[in-house]
C-alpha cells in the first residue's frame, strides 16, 4: 500500500477490442450457475432484429473491434446465425461460437464454416451423465455435447471445451481431464463459477470449499504434469474462484477499456453481468456505439480512478485490478463504487468470509438448485 499516490485524471479510452453479441436469453438448458439476469425473461420478445444485430457489428468493427463472440442463452436458437457470421467475416471480425452445443449437428458446422466463423467454444457440465442432467436439466445434453464436440474437432475447428467448476462436479476433475483428453481437446477451460446472475442466485449451493478446491488445483497441475510427459498438447487453464482470492481480479480488463457487450435487446454493457447494477445504460436501438463507448455516463462512470474509494485510491495496485468488479461489490454490499470485498483490504472483506461459510453449511444436491428457466425468470420480472 502506498499512502501518497494519487491520481484523479480519467484516461480517454481506446477503441474496444472485444465485442460480445448476447444474440439471445434463451436456451433450451437450465443451468443453475449462468449468469445471465434474472429477469431475463422480459426481453425475450424484445431481441434484436437481423438487421440491427448487422448495423451493431458494422459499428463496432468500424470503431476497431476486431474479437465477436456470439453467446446467449444459447446463440444457435437464433436462425439467422449464419448470417451475421457471414457479415462477420465480411467485415474482418474473428469470430467465435460459445455453445452449449444443442441446436448443433453436422450440417450446421459445415454452413457455420461455410460462413465463415472462426472458432467454437462447447461447455460441458461434469463427467457423469447424472451429475450433468442434475446440473442442466437435460438428459440428453450430455451424449449430444460429446457428439459435437467430437464433430467440431472433425470439421477442423480447434477444440475448446469450457467447464464450469461448482461444489457438486469439482470432485470429479480428474475424470473431467480424462473426458477432455480423449475427446482430444486443444483447449480446456476449468472455470471456477463466477457468482453473478443464477449463480449468485445459488451461490450458497455452489460455492465449494477450500480443500475441494485445493485438490482440485492439485489435480490441474498433475495433469499438466502428465499431458507433457506424454507430449500432449491440451492446454489446461484454471480459473480461481474470486471468493477465495486475496486480491480482486482485473475485471474485463478495466471497466469500458476494451470489451463492449451487447444484450438481446440492445442494452450496451462494459460487462455481460452490468445490467443488474442499479444505474441505466444506452441502447444500440437509440444512440451510436461509438457515442455509448466514449461519452455515455454508463462507460465513464467507473473509468479512470476519481469514483475509487479508499483504499483503493491509495493502493499500487489500483492500475492492474482497477478496483476489482463492481458487479460483485454491488452484490456483495449493496454499493456498486464500493473496494471489491474479495481484496483483503476492503473494510467489506468479512463479506466473503461469511459467504464461504454460509455456503459450507448448505446441503442442497444440485438437482435441488434454483433451475435457470423462463418460469422461474418470470418471478423475478414480477418481483
Amino acid at each position: 500500500m502506498n499512502e501518497h499516490a494519487t491520481s484523479t485524471q480519467k484516461p480517454t479510452p481506446e477503441a474496444p477490442l472485444w465485442l460480445l453479441a448476447e444474440l439471445t436469453y434463451r436456451c433450451p438448458l437450465q443451468c443453475s450457475y449462468c449468469s445471465n439476469p434474472l429477469d431475463f425473461a422480459a426481453t425475450t420478445n424484445n431481441e434484436l432484429t437481423t438487421e440491427e444485430w448487422v448495423d451493431v457489428l458494422r459499428q463496432a468493427r468500424a470503431m476497431g473491434a476486431v474479437q465477436l463472440g456470439f453467446s446467449g442463452g444459447e446463440p444457435l436458437v437464433r436462425r439467422d446465425l449464419e448470417t451475421l457470421v457471414g457479415e462477420a467475416r465480411q467485415l474482418g471480425f474473428y469470430s467465435n461460437l460459445i455453445t452449449s452445443g444443442l441446436g448443433l449437428d453436422e450440417a450446421r458446422i459445415d454452413t457455420l464454416h461455410a460462413a465463415g466463423l472462426d472458432h467454437i467454444q462447447i461447455s460441458l457440465q461434469a463427467s457423469d451423465p447424472d451429475v450433468a442432467e442434475a446440473v442442466a436439466g437435460s438428459r440428453k445434453a450430455y451424449d449430444k455435447k460429446l457428439a459435437m464436440a467430437r464433430a467440431v474437432k472433425a470439421a477442423g475447428y480447434p477444440m475448446v471445451l469450457n467447464v464450469v467448476l461448482h461444489r457438486h462436479n469439482i470432485d470429479q476433475l480428474d475424470a473431467i481431464i480424462a473426458l477432455c483428453a480423449e475427446l482430444d481437446a486443444d483447449a480446456v477451460e476449468l472455470a471456477n463459477c463466477q457468482l453473478y446472475g443464477w449463480a449468485h442466485l445459488n451461490r450458497n449451493g455452489l460455492l465449494p470449499s477450500r480443500e475441494q478446491l485445493e485438490t482440485a488445483e492439485a489435480t490441474t497441475v498433475r495433469w499438466r504434469e502428465r499431458l507433457s510427459r506424454e507430449g500432449r498438447d491440451m492446454q489446461l487453464l484454471f480459473v480461481v474462484p474470486d471468493y477465495y482470492a486475496d486480491r480482486p481480479k482485473a475485471c474485463m480488463g478495466g471497466w469500458g477499456s476494451i470489451f463492449m457487450s451487447v444484450a438481446p435487446d440492445g442494452a450496451v454493457l462494459p460487462c455481460h453481468s452490468a445490467r443488474m447494477l442499479p444505474m441505466s445504460f444506452p441502447n444500440a436501438r437509440d444512440d451510436s456505439l461509438e457515442w455509448i463507448w466514449y461519452d455515455s455516463d454508463a462507460f465513464n462512470r467507473y473509468r479512470g480512478e476519481d469514483w475509487m474509494p479508499s483504499p483503493c485510491r491509495d493502493c499500487d495496485e489500483r492500475h492492474q485490478d482497477f478496483g476489482g468488479c463492481r458487479c460483485q461489490a454491488y452484490l456483495l454490499t449493496g454499493d456498486p463504487t464500493a473496494t471489491d470485498p474479495v481484496c483483503e483490504f476492503s473494510p467489506h472483506h468479512h463479506l466473503i468470509e461469511s459467504a464461504r461459510r454460509e455456503a459450507s453449511e448448505d446441503k442442497r444436491k444440485a438437482a435441488q438448485l434454483t433451475p435457470r428457466n423462463v418460469h422461474e425468470s418470470r418471478v423475478f420480472c414480477r418481483a
